[in-house]
């Protein structure tokens, strides 16, 4: 667009009035200021926009054909003021969070679920996805905050703690009963059962991963699991030994449904929080945070 976004302003208060008169009162600038800035207009342009006499004025086909698009432009003006204005007065906004299912599930639903009902105008878009993915989107600024593990080397990104998980390894007494008359009471549990983890593109696993590597424990049978869940179901019905999170199944550790491995050194506690980009100024972003606070 070539020309001053007032000049256009006054065209189209002045096409609206039919009397420059009236729009400069509407504008609260002189009339010859008014006629002036037309005048330029239409110099610019090289059409003549209005056709001019004792009682007013009135658009030529070339000012009509303007109007129509100009009418349209400042129409979408008036509805994006609005909606800044609607923003502000219900604190609507849009808040982008990444988390894994199981996080989604155990730890992130109680948060929502109050924020939700102190900010109910706030629209939430939720990818669920693993850790890394998330952390990645962080970083592009396609995401406003992720519910993850601690990131270690990851610069730019905040973090807020929510607690501490610590992953452990259960099975049913039934299965561990069975294991131990087939293979024997001294039997090693890594190496003769059945031992069920997440799979390889999973965080928790390279989490565990880097555990067994430490401790110098190799696994003969792996059955890898696509989700936290299915890993406490499956050890649920005996199917195997689960590497879970503990404050997952505490339930049925406490009702005696699960039982815990005893491990010579217990795996690295993880903290969960909620991780976002120290710069991202958006206002439900910072709701959110002052929220979590």
């Amino acid at each position: 667009m070539e020309q001053n976004l007032s000049q256009y302003k006054i065209f189209y208060e002045v096409a609206k009035a039919g009397n420059i008169s009236k729009a400069a009162k509407e504008l609260y600038i002189s009339q010859p200021a008014i006629s002036k800035a037309i005048s330029k207009l239409e110099d610019n342009l090289k059409v003549s926009l209005f056709t001019r006499s004792s009682r007013g004025v009135h658009l030529t086909p070339e000012g009509e054909l303007l109007f129509a698009h100009v009418h349209t432009a400042f129409q979408a003006l008036d509805l994006g003021e609005q909606e800044l204005k609607r923003i502000q007065e219900f604190n609507i906004g849009h808040l982008r969070i990444g988390v894994s299912n199981t996080l989604c599930k155990y730890i992130l639903l109680p948060y929502l679920k109050n924020f939700i009902e102190q900010y109910p105008h706030i629209k939430i878009t939720i990818e669920g996805q693993a850790t890394a993915k998330t952390i990645s989107m962080l970083e592009q600024h396609t995401l406003d905050v992720g519910l993850v593990a601690e990131p270690s080397i990851h610069s730019g990104l905040s973090f807020i703690p929510v607690m501490d998980i610590q992953d452990i390894f259960v099975c049913t007494r039934h299965y561990l009963n069975n294991l131990y008359l087939r293979e024997g009471s001294g039997a090693d549990l890594f190496t003769c059962g059945n031992i069920m983890l997440l799979d390889q593109n999973n965080m928790t696993r390279h989490h565990v991963d880097n555990y067994l590597k430490e401790n110098s424990i190799e696994l003969k049978q792996v059955l890898e699991v696509t989700t936290m869940d299915l890993l406490i179901e499956f050890a649920k019905i005996s199917l195997g030994i689960a590497c879970v999170i503990k404050e997952l199944v505490q339930k049925e550790l406490e009702s005696g449904r699960l039982m815990e491995i005893p491990l010579k050194a217990p795996i690295h506690k993880r903290t969960i929080g909620f991780a976002y980009l120290s710069g991202n100024q958006a206002n439900a972003l910072k709701t959110f945070l002052e929220f979590l606070y």
